[in-house]
């Protein structure tokens, strides 16, 4: 009887180690396509943040590049205007020099200086048509949106002047028009996004205030 089997021992045993050989190989096979998978998700997400930046700077460049004016002489003459400006009163609604609110402030600057009618509005001037800035990346000028309200909606707006600081029409119980720096944790905190208005300034604009 033992003898009638003997011959399939052999065959038995070389089955048994070839199904344990070959499991682990399996495995291995079916790890692969989810590693690629992985790498190839990693890299489709380091080409689409890098795609992001370039997609960014081209916009900067189209709205600015083949304009004559210069953005540093147009953002100075806003500037040395607004801060001229320091102490002028919050008054809601206010457009003038008898008093400005956020946006009033802003529309009377970028109006009298380099001749552009923004929206009247934080809510509308949030959504102009202008290339959007990263906050490492700001210069002279570029309009800055807050949220202060806490409901995620911008509700207040200022103008960067550089080295971290900005101008605005704060309020009534701050003083009006004046300068803060955004690194304060209250305006990091409250910070929404930026914009270079300034590059839809008219091109026959000249800066000569």
């Amino acid at each position: 009887m033992l003898n009638r089997f003997a011959p399939l021992v052999p065959l038995a045993l070389v089955t048994l180690l070839f199904g344990c050989a070959s499991h682990p190989q399996q495995v291995v096979e079916q790890q692969k396509p989810q590693q690629q998978t992985q790498q190839k998700f990693v890299a489709a997400q380091s080409s689409t943040v890098y795609e992001e930046e370039l997609a960014t700077e081209k916009e900067l460049a189209d709205f600015s590049g083949s304009k004559p004016y210069q953005l540093p002489l147009l953002a100075d003459s806003i500037l040395e205007r607004g801060k001229s400006l320091i102490g002028t009163r919050y008054r809601f609604g206010g457009t003038s020099e008898a008093g400005f609110d956020c946006s009033g402030f802003i529309g009377y600057l970028f109006r009298e200086e380099a001749g552009m009618n923004l929206p009247r509005s934080t809510r509308e001037m949030i959504n102009v048509d202008a290339p959007l800035v990263a906050r490492n990346n700001l210069k002279p000028g570029d309009l800055l949106f807050f949220s202060t309200s806490g409901r995620g909606r911008v509700s207040h707006a200022g103008i960067y002047l550089g080295d971290n600081q900005f101008i605005h029409s704060s309020s009534r119980r701050s003083g009006g028009v004046r300068v803060d720096n955004l690194g304060d944790s209250y305006w990091s905190k409250t910070f929404i996004e930026a914009k270079r208005a300034l590059a839809m300034a008219p091109t026959t604009v000249t800066a000569s205030k």
